[in-house]
Parts: C-alpha cells; sequence; structure tokens
C-alpha cells in the first residue's frame, strides 16, 4: 500500500440504515476478496494514520510469581 493518504471529498454525505439493502452492498458483493481487503485496510489507515497500522501493541501485564504459604 502507499504511505500516503488518498483525498477524502467531505461534500457527500449518505446517511442509512443497517439493514437497508443498497447499490453499496451489492457493489462491495460484487468485488474480490483482496479489493475488499484492501478497503478495510485503507479505511483504518484513514482512521488510525499510517504508522500506528505497522506498530505492535504495548504490553499492558506483567505475571509475577506468588509465594508459597
Amino acid at each position: 500500500m502507499e504511505n500516503e493518504l488518498p483525498r477524502i471529498d467531505k461534500t457527500v454525505l449518505i446517511v442509512t440504515h443497517l439493514g437497508d439493502d443498497s447499490e453499496e452492498k451489492q457493489y462491495w458483493l460484487s468485488r474480490t476478496i483482496a479489493d475488499r481487503l484492501n478497503a478495510i485496510e485503507h479505511n483504518r489507515r484513514m482512521v488510525y494514520g499510517i504508522h500506528r497500522t505497522s506498530s505492535r501493541l504495548q504490553r499492558l501485564l506483567e505475571t509475577a510469581e506468588l509465594s508459597q504459604r
């Protein structure tokens, strides 16, 4: 994938219900799995940024040895 994010046309906004069958749903069902995965990755990069998608999760917990009673 490219390191540069594409520009978004913010003048277009369509609000629908989740249960609506739309042309967009039919479009994505007609695409290949690779095309759908690329679109998901593209959206993820748009939300989280380019560098955050490649970084690893930080360790949040450590294990501790319990003393025997």
